[in-house]
């Protein structure tokens, strides 16, 4: 495990957090269900793997353009969230929901065109998991990892509405679970772990090619969807607070007021990353 020496993975890491990601979240940059088909010549045949699925966000998506999807999860809440979704969408024929750690695979899933990893990499067992998924893919397929791109300037020019005080809420958060980040039951004293691509090469993967996908549209959000978004991460899941959990929301709840009178705030949508590598056996031009 690279994620943090002194940090082990357990059950709890996102207890109680999937009922607030569809409000909560901020998505997915547009156009990125257009970029990936792009990319990888998709044409709705072959099946994709979405590892570390969490609510269906990436597997739903994507479902136009697959014959097969599965999403993996470890957290059972999250596939009953991402099932009662898929099935709102009409989708559910076409999607099988697995409980399971990534680590645990291949599982009997069998062999895949696709696999897709959204910000979730840092907080599995990633050489085990990037070689269990390279023998998965097909030759030739491809394993996709997408993230928010984390060096754009967010800040917005001449908002409607006050900016999420960020600040303040992580300040918030600091005051009532402590000063180093909480992850499940344990602390990260140093954060996740980078350096994705050193990992993806070594268990034998090509490339990376890299393409973004433009954000940057205006979104206007309301206090119930920054609270949302606050109980929809690791660091800040519901379970952490205990008995204070209700203080704590009251407690965020009137600095967003106190931040924004008419309780709206304006933030800039993130651009998406992506990056596509490759499973290419030396006799197989990719």
């Amino acid at each position: 495990m690279d994620v943090d020496t002194d940090w082990e993975w357990d059950e709890t890491l996102f207890s109680g957090t999937a009922t607030y990601y569809r409000r909560g979240r901020l998505p997915y940059a547009p156009g990125l269900t257009d970029v990936v088909a792009e990319v990888l010549d998709l044409n709705g045949r072959g099946r994709l793997i979405d590892v570390g699925c969490g609510p269906g966000t990436l597997a739903l998506s994507f479902q136009d353009l697959f014959s097969e999807i599965v999403g993996l999860d470890p957290d059972p809440v999250m596939i009953a969230v991402a099932a009662r979704e898929a099935a709102e969408r009409g989708g559910a024929d076409k999607v099988r929901w697995v409980q399971a750690r990534a680590e645990d695979l291949p599982a009997g899933l069998g062999t895949f065109t696709v696999a897709t990893i959204g910000q979730s990499f840092h907080w599995m067992d990633r050489g085990l998991v990037a070689a269990s998924i390279r023998d998965m893919l097909q030759p030739g397929g491809a394993l996709v990892h997408i993230s928010d791109l984390k060096t754009e300037r967010r800040t917005v020019d001449d908002p409607a509405y006050p900016a999420v005080p960020h600040v303040a809420i992580e300040e918030l958060v600091r005051n009532y679970l402590g000063p180093v980040r909480r992850a499940g039951q344990g602390v990260l004293q140093q954060g996740t772990a980078g350096g994705e691509a050193a990992v993806l090469a070594q268990a034998g993967f090509t490339g990376p090619e890299r393409r973004v996908v433009p954000g940057g549209q205006l979104l206007e959000r309301t206090v119930d969807e920054v609270v949302a978004g606050v109980f929809s991460m690791s660091f800040s899941a519901p379970h952490l607070f205990g008995q204070r959990r209700d203080e704590f929301e009251a407690d965020l709840r009137r600095r967003l007021r106190g931040a924004s009178r008419s309780g709206r705030f304006s933030e800039r949508q993130p651009s998406t990353e992506v990056f596509v590598w490759r499973n290419c056996p030396a006799e197989l031009p990719c």
